[in-house]
C-alpha cells in the first residue's frame, strides 16, 4: 500500500468517524439552540472538505488538526461550553472559579486556524518561505476571532437572555478579550511547534500533486 492510499484512508477514516460523533452530540444536547450554533461549522466543514479533497487536498497533519478541532466543537455543543464535565472537572482538582473549557476552546481557535491559513497562503499565494507568512497567519487567526466575537454580539442581540449558554461569559466583563487574546497565543505556538513538519508534508504533497 502506498503512502498516499494510506493517508487517503485516514483521511476518510477520520471523516466517518466525525460523522459518527456529530450524530452523537446531537442526540439529547443540554440546549438545542446551542448546539446548532456550536456545531454549524461542522456541518458545513464535513462536506466542504468532500468536496475540496479531490481538487485541492490538505495535508495529514491539517485533517488531524480540523478532526480534533471538531471534537472540542461538538463536545461544548452537546454539553455547552460552560458545563462540559472535563471543565468542571479541571475547575475541581485546581480550584478555580469557573469552567475553562471555553477558553480551551478559543486557544484551539486559534492553534487549529493557523495551519488551515498558513496552508493556503503556503500553496496560493507567492508568501511561501517568506518572513510574512507567519505574520499574516497569526493576522488572520486575530481577525477570525474578532469576527467570531462579533457573531456572538449578534446572536446575543438577537435571542437576548437564551444566548447565554451560546456566550459561556459565566460573569467575566473580559471574557471576549480572553477569547481573542487566547487564539492569538494559539496561533503563535501553532506556528511555533508545527511550522517545520507542516513544511515537511506540503513539500510531499506538492511533490505528489506534480507526479499527478
Amino acid at each position: 500500500m502506498t503512502e498516499d492510499v494510506k493517508q487517503s484512508r485516514e483521511v476518510y477514516i477520520l471523516f466517518g468517524i466525525a460523522a459518527v460523533l456529530l450524530v452523537i452530540s446531537g442526540i439529547g444536547p443540554v440546549d438545542r439552540a446551542t448546539w446548532w450554533l456550536e456545531v454549524g461549522p461542522v456541518f458545513v466543514g464535513i462536506p466542504l472538505l468532500l468536496w475540496l479533497r479531490p481538487r485541492f487536498p490538505f495535508t495529514p497533519l491539517l485533517y488531524r488538526l480540523l478532526f480534533i478541532h471538531a471534537c472540542i466543537v461538538m463536545l461544548g455543543g452537546h454539553y455547552t461550553y460552560v458545563q462540559v464535565p472535563l471543565g468542571d472537572w479541571v475547575r475541581d482538582w485546581f480550584d478555580l472559579e469557573r469552567n475553562n473549557y471555553d477558553r480551551f476552546g478559543h486557544l484551539a481557535q486559534g492553534f487549529i486556524p493557523a495551519i488551515l491559513m498558513r496552508e493556503i497562503l503556503w500553496r496560493k499565494s507567492p508568501l511561501r518561505g517568506s518572513r510574512w507568512l507567519p505574520f499574516l497567519t497569526v493576522c488572520f487567526c486575530l481577525a477570525f476571532s474578532a469576527l467570531f466575537e462579533m457573531f456572538e454580539w449578534w446572536v446575543a442581540l438577537i435571542m437576548g437572555g437564551s444566548a447565554d449558554a451560546f456566550l459561556a461569559l459565566q460573569g467575566d466583563q473580559w471574557d471576549t478579550q480572553w477569547d481573542m487574546f487566547l487564539a492569538l497565543c494559539g496561533a503563535i505556538i501553532s506556528l511555533l511547534l508545527l511550522s517545520r513538519p507542516h513544511d515537511r508534508q506540503l513539500i510531499q504533497l506538492v511533490g505528489q500533486q506534480i507526479k499527478k
